[in-house]
């Protein structure tokens, strides 16, 4: 039975709960599908395709390969770039994406699995001293204040995300990689930048060193 290639099925939109935030661990890269003889890699344009619920990260992500590849001399472009809040995320949307740019292969970046632990953090305490004397010889008022915060949420997040490439022509994936990675965060931190740029370089530097683009 042949093998359908994503655009040829409703592409599942994959959630992905979680804020990329705080500390980051290095990534571990898997590769799960070798590149074929019959692949005709180096590919020269590239259409890309992240399948995340956040809109943010999805934009992030695709922004930062663009850059990396680009910085590489190949030419990509995101799919976010022709899309906007009305564009149903199906298959002929795809389709007409990957025929609008001439691309011949994608990039589809989407969670493959996600981990979270959470746990209470105590607060640690903050002390103000007021002090003064009295009228007693080397006797000392003292007044303290305690400003004590609630306890705060850590998460543990362990991360795999997973990035394919299909061929245009052949009309089927022909490599494929995971990419293990861990953050730590707490609840009231702000989005880390950082990790998406991270995650580009590494999907960037896999595609060049196993011939998907152009040395």
């Amino acid at each position: 039975m042949k093998k359908r290639a994503f655009w040829q099925d409703t592409l599942p939109l994959i959630g992905i709960a979680v804020l990329l935030s705080a500390c980051a661990s290095g990534t571990k890269v898997t590769r799960v599908q070798d590149v074929p003889d019959k692949a005709d890699a180096p590919y020269k344009k590239i259409l890309i395709v992240s399948l995340f619920s956040s809109f943010d990260a999805r934009n992030y992500i695709e922004k930062e390969l663009i850059k990396q590849l680009a910085d590489l001399g190949t030419d990509a472009v995101g799919s976010l770039s022709m899309m906007d809040s009305r564009t149903k995320a199906t298959r002929q949307t795809y389709i007409d994406m990957v025929d609008l740019v001439g691309a011949d292969a994608v990039v589809v970046i989407q969670l493959e699995s996600l981990e979270t632990d959470a746990k209470l953090v105590d607060a640690n305490p903050q002390a103000t001293y007021n002090v003064w004397p009295t009228y007693y010889y080397n006797v000392w008022s003292v007044q303290l204040t305690e400003y004590v915060e609630p306890p705060g949420v850590m998460f543990d997040n362990k991360i795999v995300m997973a990035t394919q490439v299909y061929s245009v022509s052949l009309r089927e994936p022909v490599w494929g990689i995971e990419s293990q990675f861990r953050i730590v965060q707490d609840i009231d931190s702000a989005w880390d930048y950082g990790v998406f740029i991270e995650q580009a370089k590494v999907i960037a530097g896999k595609l060049r060193s196993d011939g998907l683009i152009a040395r």
